[in-house]
């Protein structure tokens, strides 16, 4: 018991924030992601013993994506998901030299925007591909089984919602920075 009690809490440290902010990329919504979050807790106790930790990441995500399939149709969505860039992207951007340039800042939160309007534009299997691989980190083969499509499916998805954002945002990349 005690060595599923540690197994237990490595998953939920290991990936507590990926749950939910997934969830909320899904959702939109801080209460339902927390909510798909205790649920998926609730999965990973219930089926601790049932599936290989080296493979508990894929597991988790396919979990969650479908927790959060399930909130939508409640919700009465027709699968329409939408996603929001995390306010850390924008940190990510911002460096000590743009921090203390009031016009640089401006323009990297202009830049913030246009990209999360981009995101939430594209198409919904480009999206969630897009979303898995950028945001979450998870590579093809995690993306595929947590997604349930074949590993060159995935990357057809990524490569399609690269070159759709690419062209969305091409005119906005040549905009001075400084």
């Amino acid at each position: 018991m005690k060595h599923m009690q540690t197994k237990y809490q490595f998953l939920i440290q290991q990936y507590k924030n990926n749950i939910y902010s997934y969830s909320l990329y899904m959702l939109k919504n801080h209460t339902d992601a927390e909510d798909v979050t205790q649920e998926v807790f609730i999965k990973i106790w219930e089926n601790l013993g049932r599936f290989n930790i080296l493979a508990a990441k894929a597991w988790i995500f396919r979990s969650t994506h479908n927790l959060c399939i399930d909130y939508l149709r409640r919700r009465n969505l027709n699968y329409k998901y939408e996603y929001s860039i995390d306010e850390n992207y924008e940190e990510l951007l911002v460096d000590d030299k743009i921090e203390s340039n009031p016009h640089a800042k401006t323009h990297i939160k202009m830049m913030t925007s246009k990209v999360k309007e981009a995101i939430e534009r594209l198409p919904d299997k480009l999206k969630s591909v897009f979303v898995l691989y950028e945001i979450q980190g998870l590579k093809y083969r995690e993306i595929g089984k947590a997604l349930e499509m074949p590993i060159n499916t995935v990357k057809v998805y990524l490569l399609r919602a690269r070159q759709k954002l690419q062209e969305e945002l091409k005119d906005y990349g040549t905009q001075e920075v400084l």
